[in-house]
């Protein structure tokens, strides 16, 4: 039986069953690297050049290694920060705004830099939600970045800081790159972080690092925190969520230390560095990812407990008796979580008919939610 992560004894066969998820990531071809602010600037918040290099040559030991990778980096509202003479990161929305467009320009000159002295050529992408939820965008940009694998570049993908605002933000650069991963898709996601990933025990004399996670639970939840941090966002409880993005895509993630020389070289050799994430066996279908993953859900559907056996157990599509109630304003064709009746969100879907429909029970005997519209979670 395989050992959960909260079983971690040095036995054989768990041993045995480590190496195997690890011997994965061997064979992983397109990989997205995503560097945290923590790992980028010093303690001024300014873009610290010295770990900068060792990060741009480990991914450029990676292209020479025929690998195709693609980072998405955080950076520049804390590079924009040091450069305004911000001392904590802004609450205003222009002033974060103000700072991201000010650092991301610094910031990709020094990719620019830095990369050329490897001869290798990159490429901005700046992107919002919005680019990723509208289904032809979405498409474009996934043409875009396997085109610019294709030749060779390295793409630079940041959250366009400068004009997002709330409705349009992924949240943070974490679920960004599990996003990017997933619209690729990737095989295999890499946050690089401050920490050699998830930690049990964290700040107590027998805290340890976990080498592999098979199942996000609550116990897991409960062991990622936040972040005290004035330039970094969503600390290790962000990475969790990416995590389950990943997974639940059929990509495997791996949260490691980006202060050491050689993290990435070690983890696509199959080495135990920082926690892996197990990806679930089966992969989703681009269109089934673009449902669960890319859309801020419109509304919510509450079913009961034979609709949510029906879908989850036998493959069905949600008809329309088995909703005990709606929440939210939704149109038809727009996407919605499905929850069980104790609110736990466990599919979501593209309602056909849209919210006011639903409450008044002014339905035809077809599909509210059709099977090849639907995601189990």
């Amino acid at each position: 039986m395989i050992r959960r992560h909260f079983r971690l004894f040095p036995e054989a066969d768990f041993v045995l069953t480590a190496g195997v998820h690890r011997d994965i990531l061997k064979s992983a071809a397109r990989i997205v690297v995503k560097l945290g602010t923590g790992v980028l600037t010093d303690s001024q918040k300014l873009i610290d050049p010295a770990q900068l290099e060792q990060l741009v040559a480990q991914v450029a030991a990676l292209r020479k290694a025929g690998k195709e990778v693609v980072l998405v980096t955080s950076g520049a509202v804390g590079a924009g920060m040091g450069a305004l003479g911000y001392e904590s990161r802004p609450t205003d929305l222009a002033e974060k705004q103000a700072c991201a467009a000010v650092g991301q320009s610094r910031l990709m000159a020094v990719y620019d830099k830095l990369f050329s002295a490897h001869n290798l050529v990159v490429a901005q992408v700046l992107l919002t939600h919005e680019d990723l939820e509208h289904h032809e965008r979405h498409l474009n940009a996934r043409n875009t970045l396997v085109t610019l694998l294709g030749r060779g570049v390295v793409p630079i993908i940041n959250e366009n800081d400068a004009v997002s605002f709330t409705e349009i933000k992924f949240g943070d650069n974490d679920k960004l790159s599990a996003l990017v991963a997933s619209l690729l898709p990737a095989d295999l996601l890499v946050i690089l972080t401050t920490v050699d990933g998830v930690i049990k025990n964290f700040g107590e004399a027998n805290a340890r690092t976990i080498p592999v996670i098979e199942q996000i639970d609550a116990a897991i939840e409960d062991m990622a925190g936040g972040t005290s941090s004035d330039t970094a966002v969503g600390g290790m409880a962000s990475k969790v969520q990416a995590a389950k993005i990943a997974v639940r895509s059929g990509i495997p993630l791996v949260i490691a230390s980006g202060r050491k020389n050689n993290a990435l070289a070690s983890i696509l050799n199959g080495d135990e560095e920082g926690t892996l994430f197990v990806a679930q066996p089966t992969r989703l279908q681009g269109r089934k990812r673009w449902i669960a993953f890319f859309h801020h859900p419109k509304g919510t559907l509450f079913v009961d407990d034979g609709a949510k056996k029906a879908l989850r157990e036998a493959g069905k599509s949600l008809l329309p008796p088995g909703v005990a109630r709606c929440e939210g304003d939704f149109a038809a064709d727009d996407v919605v979580r499905i929850c069980d009746l104790d609110g736990l969100e466990f599919a979501r879907g593209i309602a056909r008919f849209d919210s006011a429909a639903v409450r008044e029970r002014k339905l035809p005997k077809e599909e509210l939610v059709h099977r090849d519209d639907l995601v189990i979670l």
